[in-house]
């Protein structure tokens, strides 16, 4: 019987991190504040800076703040993941390797179903950085 309740408490706990998590990042949005996270670099590269994620009556707008950076690539994207990249959320081309930009997303791509934002090189289908979403 001790078996049984410690498995019942195990999923209950995981439940309870998952509804969390989920809630999370849409009371974040239902609140008028966005969602951030900071970018490291995967694949020897080098990203830096951080993000906001904002949510309006024209939908969501993703900005890369003043301290974004990367190290340069030859044909960097953003794009989403949950717990490694999602193909098919490259949205938009880079614009800069370095500085503030912002980015309206598509009405088809939800930021709460996601929990990282990738720097993606399309060319050599590799990430070049991901920032997980606080």
């Amino acid at each position: 019987m001790k078996a049984f309740q410690l498995i019942r408490a195990v999923f209950a706990a995981i439940v309870l991190a998952t509804a969390t998590l989920t809630l999370g990042a849409a009371a974040s949005f239902a609140d008028g504040h966005g969602i951030t996270g900071n970018f490291t670099g995967t694949n020897d590269h080098t990203v830096s800076g951080s993000f906001e994620i904002v949510k309006s009556d024209d939908g969501y707008t993703l900005t890369l703040r003043d301290d974004f950076e990367l190290d340069g690539a030859p044909d960097p994207k953003i794009a989403f993941g949950k717990n490694g990249y999602s193909k098919g959320t490259i949205f938009t081309k880079l614009n800069k390797l370095k500085g503030k930009q912002v980015y309206k997303l598509p009405a088809s791509i939800n930021p709460s179903d996601y929990n990282e934002v990738w720097v993606w090189c399309e060319k050599f289908d590799v990430g070049l950085g991901v920032a997980k979403v606080k």
